[in-house]
């Protein structure tokens, strides 16, 4: 039977853009739902993915621009489908495309994607994921073939594959993400993305019009050459999940994969990055 989990209160003083940014950097570490308060977030991590250590590396925690203070307990298996449904609201972005769940009502916009996030990031309402989304709004999908690297959701492919892209892979590393891409994508009747469970080592072989990768710096500046020699000539990478500050050294980086820097959108310090061969 599976076991408990951690509950973090964070205190947070002010609570944004803080709460947005340490949202995004405790679901790279493992915390599995979010709950945003008046004065700041309750987290989630399941008690034997939990390390004495683990927040050491959350940058925000460190920031001189805000004061950050928590306590912990030890909570019983929640039901996150409950907890989600109660703090989920739809969004828009560039109003034309909505991202909403399927007990809200439809609205009236071009591009309509309904997702249950469950434990996966990626429902839009991160900076991160909302940046991408501009993105795909904003260029050429016809007849492309895709690569949405670290799905989350599913949320970027699917959006592709409504603006016409021809194949689509989803692919995380994460198994809660590999199974809500596959819920997600039959509930938008996106049958045709491919969705797999794993790392930058399914790649080989593989080549792409678009790669879209909405994962943290370290982990882009580890897989960037595989994505470089999976990316077709004159083909675009989209990348986001890193700081303002981060950009010089990830734009270093694509230039020594032979990328060219074309673009960026900025949300509260978070940065989505367009590279072109």
């Amino acid at each position: 039977m599976a076991g408990n989990y951690l509950e973090f209160h964070f205190n947070i003083e002010p609570v944004q853009p803080a709460s947005e940014i340490l949202i995004a950097e405790l679901g790279y570490l493992g915390f599995e739902s979010f709950v945003e308060n008046e004065d700041g977030i309750t987290a989630y991590i399941p008690e034997e993915e939990y390390e004495e250590d683990i927040l050491a590396g959350v940058h925000i925690l460190q920031s001189e621009d805000f004061k950050i203070t928590y306590d912990l307990k030890e909570i019983e298996r929640v039901n996150w489908n409950e907890e989600w449904e109660k703090n989920f609201s739809p969004i828009l972005v560039e109003d034309i495309c909505s991202v909403r769940a399927p007990f809200h009502e439809k609205p009236d916009t071009e591009f309509d994607i309904v997702i249950e996030p469950k434990m996966s990031f990626g429902t839009g309402h991160h900076a991160t994921t909302h940046m991408m989304i501009q993105h795909i709004l904003k260029n050429e999908w016809t007849e492309k073939s895709v690569l949405d690297m670290g799905c989350g959701t599913g949320v970027l492919a699917i959006l592709t594959a409504m603006k016409g892209a021809k194949t689509i892979d989803a692919i995380d590393i994460d198994n809660w993400c590999y199974l809500n891409t596959l819920e997600n994508i039959s509930t938008n009747d996106c049958e045709h993305i491919n969705v797999e469970e794993g790392g930058a080592e399914l790649l080989e072989g593989r080549e792409y019009d678009v790669i879209l990768a909405n994962i943290n710096r370290n982990i882009l500046l580890r897989d960037l050459p595989v994505y470089g020699n999976s990316l077709k000539a004159e083909g675009d990478l989209y990348l986001s999940g890193f700081y303002k500050g981060d950009l010089p050294a990830i734009k270093k980086a694509c230039e020594k994969i032979g990328l060219k820097y074309i673009e960026n959108f900025e949300k509260n310090e978070w940065i989505a990055a367009k590279f072109s061969r």
